[in-house]
């Protein structure tokens, strides 16, 4: 079934528009009102229009309607809810969102140095490919169904990585359900601050539950959430008690240190990567007006000054109020997809969208050539398919993710894991 903006397109082929617009423009007052009921048709047309995906969304999902009801959402409805807000609704806010709550990680200690202790973040060579590491891993199963073949690679991929450091105490439980907690949160506040609506509580039940079932897939303790042993009574309730521990949490063991620094500068790189060297430090202090107080206190930053403040909020303002009031709502073909639905002829997928330098994206003639690479040639940047196969620009396999030592090591265990998952999936995930 075809969305209300290209049901609109294809009737206005059949309107012989010139025609009309010659009668109407013959005259200065048949302009005036031509261009006012232009306007105003526009401004109608949008207040109608902005709000209708989400009510078709509630009226799809309408069995969740109550708390009562959403105890019983499936693992698949809340993943096809989430992404129906990372894809169309909010796309730019939440694929921000979830980069800073990565970024936001790097504010405890223990994170940071195991960071900098594996040389993933201390190295320039490896500090981009790690970046697009996380981001591919983290995407495909946020990105496809929770019993796709791509998702439980991805998983059980991610259980690789971690599971020597896990077994060592190297990485900590607690940094680990705080980790989740943040992907799970922070969409919900960058929608919050900065986009033209809140989320409903039926999308933030869909992402409670999401991100609970994905717990619980990563092997991660809820113990220390209050509700862990009598049970959470959905995903609004996993919800709140994530937000109120991991605010815990933060005041606990967000603290300055040498190592929150340096992994943060490393990241900003990542960030500021496509920006002229004589504006990073201009996109650095920009990036820092998204930091609350704690988080760049740990991180060691300085505050920016009043005027980056003053500009930012204000273009955070104007494009809300343009979202709100002046734009129709994204149409699906405008729809924001990260990476390649079907394997190349290597067997491998590509990413289509990427910030840094351009690992696993297709070296096409629009990305050699287009305006955006024209860019990146003026400041010295790579393209996709420079410098042999430094970038992969044949794509990346799955189960071969993560920093180059592990390359084509784990396959069992990652066959294990994924065979696991299977066996273990909660299609509701509070009351299986």
């Amino acid at each position: 079934m075809k969305d209300p903006i290209s049901r609109i397109i294809g009737l206005s082929e059949c309107v012989p528009f010139r025609r009309v617009l010659e009668i109407l423009w013959s005259n200065p007052r048949r302009r005036v009102a031509t261009s006012a009921g232009a306007v105003a048709t526009y401004l109608i047309l949008v207040a109608c229009l902005r709000f209708q995906r989400l009510r078709r969304l509630h009226r799809q999902y309408r069995q969740y309607s109550t708390r009562q009801g959403m105890a019983y959402m499936t693992d698949h409805d809340a993943w096809a809810i989430q992404k129906q807000v990372l894809q169309l609704e909010f796309p730019t806010i939440s694929l921000k969102a979830l980069q800073f709550a990565l970024f936001r990680t790097y504010g405890i200690p223990t994170i940071s140095k195991l960071l900098l202790k594996t040389s993933q973040f201390s190295d320039p060579a490896t500090s981009f490919k790690r970046y697009a590491d996380t981001g591919a891993l983290i995407g495909q199963f946020m990105s496809f169904e929770p019993t796709s073949d791509r998702a439980l690679t991805a998983i059980a991929r991610t259980k690789f990585l971690h599971t020597g450091y896990r077994t060592s105490g190297s990485i900590l439980n607690s940094d680990m359900l705080y980790t989740l907690s943040l992907f799970a949160t922070e969409p919900i506040r960058f929608t919050e601050m900065f986009e033209w609506r809140s989320m409903s509580e039926l999308e933030k039940c869909a992402i409670g539950t999401y991100w609970k079932n994905l717990g619980e897939a990563l092997e991660i303790d809820f113990a220390e959430l209050p509700s862990a042993k009598t049970g959470f009574r959905d995903g609004l309730h996993f919800l709140e008690e994530m937000t109120e521990w991991s605010h815990r949490y933060e005041e606990q063991y967000m603290k300055p240190s040498p190592e929150n620094k340096a992994v943060a500068d490393k990241t900003m790189d990542v960030l500021v990567y496509v920006l002229p060297a004589w504006l990073k430090g201009v996109g650095v202090n920009f990036a820092s007006c998204m930091m609350d107080e704690r988080l760049r206190v740990a991180m060691m930053y300085d505050a920016p000054a009043r005027l980056y403040y003053a500009i930012f909020f204000s273009l955070v303002a104007i494009r809300r109020f343009y979202l709100r009031y002046l734009s129709l709502p994204r149409p699906n073909f405008l729809r924001l997809d990260v990476f390649s639905e079907d394997p190349n002829e290597h067997g491998r997928h590509y990413v289509r969208t990427w910030s840094g330098a351009p690992y696993y994206v297709k070296p096409t003639l629009l990305n050699r050539w287009g305006l955006s690479a024209w860019f990146s040639r003026l400041v010295g940047l790579p393209l996709p398919g420079d410098e042999g196969e430094k970038y992969y620009p044949k794509g990346f396999e799955t189960a071969d993710l993560g920093p180059k030592y592990f390359e084509g090591k784990g396959r069992k265990t990652v066959q294990d894991y994924y065979d696991k998952l299977v066996k273990g999936r909660k299609v509701r995930p509070f009351v299986d």
